[in-house]
C-alpha cells in the first residue's frame, strides 16, 4: 500500500467507528475506500471519523464523517466520543473543540472515562431540517407505516440535529418492530429530501426510554447518538419527558446508555456515554487497502 494513514477501529455502545487520522494530508477518505472497508468483516463500520488538519482557528480539528454507504453525514455523536478518546490517549488533554459540517462541537472526557459532547442546539423549522412540506407543528407531523385506519408506526416528531431525524412513539419494547422492513421505506420517503433518521422511542419513565435506530446511509445500527439526541429533545418537547433523559439503546450490547440533558439556559444538546478502542491499523484512504497493526494501543498517531 502507497501513502497509507493511522486507523482505530472503535465503538460507542456498539455503534461501530473508524477513526482515520488524515492530519497532514490534502486528501480525503474516499467514498470507495468507505464502501470497502464496511464490506470486510474485519473492518465493517457504521461510520467513519476523518481526522483532518483544523480549518478555522480555536479548533483542534475539522472532522469529515462518511456512512457506510460512502455518503457524507453531517453528525455522529458516538463517533465523536471516539475521536476524543483517541486523541485524549495520544495527548493527554481532556477538552477538544472541533469543526464538522454540522457546525462546532466540543467535547470533554471525564475521570470515569465517560465522554460528554456538546451537540449544540436542536432545529425544528420544517424547511431546516428539511422537509419537503410544510408543518407548522413538527412536534407531530403526518406519516405512517401500515393500514391508515391501523397503522404501525405513525405521527413522528421531526427535528435536526446536524442531520434529520424522525422520532415514532411506541409502546413497547422498539426491538419488537420490524425496523429492518420499515427503516428503509421511511428513510427515503419523499416528505425527507435529505433521507432521515428514522428512530422508535419508547418511554419507560419521565427520565427514561428505551430507543433503536435506522440510520440514514448506514441502515440498522447497534447505536446512534444524534438519534438518542433527538429523542431525548423531541421527549421533552411534547411533554413526554424531562430535559434530561437516560436512554437505553435496545439494539447496543448489554442495552447501553446514554445520558442526554437538553440544556434550558443555553438550548444546547449534552451527550454523555462510553467509547471503546478495539484495535489499531493502517490503510490507503483511496482504496480502503488494510492492514491491522500486531501492537496494542488506543493512539491516533
Amino acid at each position: 500500500m502507497n501513502a497509507t494513514v493511522e486507523f482505530a477501529k472503535m465503538n460507542g455502545l456498539g455503534n461501530r467507528i473508524l477513526v482515520v487520522d488524515m492530519r497532514g494530508r490534502k486528501d480525503a477518505v474516499t467514498p470507495a475506500a468507505a464502501i470497502a472497508l464496511a464490506a470486510d468483516p474485519a473492518t465493517r463500520f457504521d461510520q467513519i471519523m476523518a481526522i483532518h488538519d483544523p480549518k478555522i482557528a480555536g479548533t483542534d480539528a475539522f472532522i469529515d464523517i462518511l456512512n457506510c454507504d460512502g455518503s457524507k453525514a453531517q453528525a455522529c455523536g458516538n463517533g465523536t466520543r471516539c475521536v476524543v478518546q483517541a486523541l485524549a490517549s495520544e495527548t493527554g488533554r481532556k477538552a477538544f473543540t472541533f469543526q464538522t459540517v454540522a457546525g462546532i462541537l466540543n467535547a470533554v472526557e471525564h475521570e470515569d472515562g465517560t465522554i460528554s459532547v456538546d451537540m449544540g442546539e436542536p432545529v425544528f423549522e420544517w424547511d431546516r431540517i428539511p422537509l419537503s412540506e410544510e408543518f407548522h407543528d413538527t412536534g407531530r407531523i403526518e406519516l405512517q407505516i401500515g393500514p391508515i385506519d391501523n397503522p404501525v408506526l405513525h405521527s413522528p416528531s421531526v427535528m435536526s440535529m446536524g442531520n434529520p431525524h424522525a422520532i415514532f412513539w411506541v409502546d413497547r419494547d422498539p426491538m419488537t418492530f420490524d425496523l429492518e422492513r420499515f427503516g428503509p421505506l421511511l428513510e427515503n420517503h419523499p416528505i425527507f429530501p435529505e433521507k432521515a433518521n428514522i428512530t422508535l422511542a419508547h418511554v419507560t419513565a419521565p427520565n427514561a426510554m428505551t430507543t433503536r435506530t435506522w440510520e440514514r446511509g448506514a441502515g440498522l445500527t447497534l447505536a446512534c447518538g444524534s438519534a438518542a439526541c433527538s429523542a431525548a429533545v423531541s421527549g421533552a418537547r411534547t411533554g413526554r419527558t424531562g430535559r434530561t433523559v437516560e436512554i437505553t439503546v435496545a439494539s447496543s450490547p448489554n442495552r447501553g446508555r446514554l445520558t442526554i440533558e437538553w440544556r434550558e439556559r443555553d438550548n444546547h444538546v449534552i451527550m454523555t456515554g462510553p467509547a471503546e478502542w478495539e484495535w489499531a491499523g493502517a490503510l490507503d484512504p483511496e482504496t480502503g487497502a488494510f492492514e491491522r497493526r500486531p501492537e496494542a494501543g488506543a493512539e491516533v498517531q
